[in-house]
């Protein structure tokens, strides 16, 4: 029993000599203080290392299909690393020319939706006024953890500046992609009357919407954002830390 207590005894002095020899920032770890939502909201966006991220790209398209398989597509994109210079989107547009009889024009009447371009965050909407339509909007984010940026490759398509429109057209229907108020804007207005679309980003928001008044038509938004992070500066974060706890368990003179 006495020995009992002895080792019983030596394993407390132990722990409380463990507890004394950490950082006063280090306990503070273990008590947890719940933040208030206005404190949150400041935080959103910081949660990553400085130094960590390699590179951010951002992809944006838009697709309109008619019921006659003509199509038309506008694409940017924009990648941002270490060697970047200045940052620049490149913009792209294709068509293609469908086999089926020219759609009857498009007849169906959307109301409302005003308040739409006003949102903030994420805004996704699809209104549709006719038949056998299909519609997506998507948005991505993928971050990876290599620590290796995407290869440089000639950057291709026409390079967009600052309050300039690249346009497209085809039997689907006009493309517009311009940069505006340091965002990014592509618009399809669809041939005969069968309806629009909309992206847009910047200042933080991210806006895709979909107007459907005809029948049988494709229609795909999406935008994705590609970020690459160093797990070299987590890691080194974390030896320090570590390396800082032990500091206090060092005998006396050392």
């Amino acid at each position: 029993m006495l020995r009992e207590q002895t080792m019983n005894t030596y394993r407390w002095l132990t722990v409380l000599c463990l507890a004394a020899a950490m950082p006063a920032y280090a306990s503070s770890v273990f008590k947890p203080v719940e933040l208030k939502d206005s404190e949150m909201a400041e935080l959103r966006g910081r949660f990553v290392m400085p130094g960590r991220i390699v590179s951010f790209g951002l992809v944006m398209s838009s697709t309109w299909t008619n019921a006659a398989g003509d199509s038309i597509t506008g694409s940017a994109h924009l990648n941002i690393n270490a060697a970047t210079v200045t940052p620049q989107f490149y913009v792209t547009t294709t068509s293609t020319t469908g086999n089926g009889a020219p759609p009857q024009t498009g007849t169906g009447t959307v109301i409302g939706g005003s308040g739409l371009g006003s949102g903030q965050g994420v805004t996704q909407s699809v209104r549709a006024a006719g038949d056998g339509n299909t519609a997506n909007n998507n948005v991505d984010i993928n971050v990876s953890q290599n620590g290796l940026a995407p290869a440089n490759v000639v950057q291709s398509g026409n390079a967009l500046i600052a309050e300039q429109t690249i346009t497209g057209s085809s039997g689907a229907g006009q493309v517009s992609i311009s940069a505006q108020n340091g965002g990014l804007q592509m618009a399809i207005l669809a041939a005969n009357n069968q309806g629009s679309t909309i992206q847009q980003i910047g200042a933080g928001n991210v806006l895709q919407g979909t107007v459907l008044q005809g029948n049988s038509n494709f229609v795909n938004n999406m935008t994705r954002l590609n970020v690459v992070l160093n797990n070299n500066a987590l890691n080194n974060l974390g030896q320090n830390l570590n390396l800082n706890q032990l500091k206090g368990l060092r005998p006396a003179g050392y």
